[in-house]
């Protein structure tokens, strides 16, 4: 069988369950191709693990003249193929382009959906001519979280699935943990970590503004963000004008260090379908605090705190009561690697994924 997975352009979490299936799938029986960015090509190395790959410039946002040549380029990467399957509403969309209206003989169109819009205005109109068109064109959506889901069928998707995206199994760190906390300044300071994209749908103003609330304490925790993007200067700027015990680390390659290191984490994020950066820490048993954005109350169940979206006092506050009873961290840190063990893993996401395109040829 041959499937042909469709990637727009991406840093994250997208890209690295794209690279896990493309790993896991020939032991399933599925030739893979993917079509994508020739950056996220670069970034993720899908060819190093075994998909041919064909160049297809996806953009993040509209872009007619763009977005007709990636059609263009899509019809030519599925010639061949037996079943497409799109990452993303947009690649789901431009895919439902190239492969035209549901009809028999069609090559099937899978789509995963992984993020939800949270544009306004004008794009946000456009945007959401293309989730309807994307919900409309696929024969099975695929949700990583039911308001995602909800959507897809509100948009008249004709067949749609939960289905929660996996993380990677997290690699044992490779530094001693003291060394790492003092590479990063914190000493003996409580140590507080996300991970994140610096991007607005991250909220990061939030935890800026609950970092200013903890230089009251003694000693107030050192918050370290890693992760780059669009945000980065001006949250800089923040951090420097206010003088908040914050450090942007950059883009890091030693996230498995930097979670074993932290004595919490936290996420502040507006929205999130299924983030695997919460995954990660609550694999390894580090306590969470987290917004209640999207899909990520029904993703860490009674294993995380959660806190109103965008409720500074309610993160600032809940962070405090954790850094001030260690048995209270101790308790959360196994609640959360009994949710972790509830979780899929990647060779069944995988496996689901295989199974689908069967399902989809022999209904074809």
């Amino acid at each position: 069988m041959r499937l042909t997975i469709v990637v727009g352009m991406t840093a994250g979490g997208v890209g690295a369950h794209v690279r896990s299936l493309v790993e896991r799938l020939g032991d399933h029986g599925v030739t893979v191709g993917v079509a994508g960015p020739a950056e996220t090509q670069e970034r993720f190395d899908f060819v190093g693990a075994g998909a041919r790959f064909a160049p297809i410039e996806i953009g993040s946002a509209p872009n007619p003249p763009a977005d007709l040549a990636a059609v263009r380029g899509l019809r030519r990467a599925f010639t061949g193929t037996d079943v497409v399957h799109a990452h993303g509403f947009r690649a789901a969309a431009l895919s439902g382009l190239a492969l035209g209206r549901r009809r028999p003989g069609r090559a099937p169109l899978l789509a995963t959906w992984h993020n939800a819009v949270l544009a306004g205005g004008v794009k946000r109109v456009l945007l959401s001519g293309l989730e309807r068109l994307a919900a409309r064109r696929a024969d099975v959506t695929l949700g990583v979280s039911s308001d995602l889901v909800a959507r897809a069928r509100e948009l008249g998707a004709p067949d749609v699935r939960l289905a929660p995206v996996a993380a990677p199994v997290v690699a044992a760190p490779t530094r001693d943990r003291d060394a790492v906390r003092a590479s990063l300044g914190a000493g003996e300071r409580p140590l507080v970590l996300a991970v994140s994209r610096l991007a607005e749908q991250k909220g990061l103003d939030t935890l800026l503004a609950a970092a200013a609330r903890w230089r009251a304490r003694t000693p107030s925790p050192l918050v370290v963000v890693a992760g780059d993007g669009p945000e980065q200067a001006r949250l800089q700027q923040v951090i420097d004008r206010d003088g908040l015990p914050v450090r942007l680390l950059g883009r890091r390659a030693d996230v498995p260090d930097l979670l074993a290191a932290a004595d919490l984490y936290v996420l502040t994020s507006v929205w999130e379908g299924r983030p695997l950066v919460i995954q990660e820490a609550m694999q390894v048993g580090l306590p969470v605090v987290t917004t209640a954005a999207g899909g990520v109350p029904e993703l860490v169940g009674d294993g995380a705190e959660v806190v109103p979206v965008g409720d500074v006092a309610a993160i600032a506050d809940t962070v405090s009561r954790l850094l001030d009873d260690p048995g209270r961290r101790a308790d959360l840190a196994k609640r959360a690697l009994a949710q972790a063990a509830t979780w899929p893993d990647e060779d069944d996401n995988a496996r689901l994924v295989a199974e689908l395109c069967r399902e989809l040829l022999g209904s074809r």
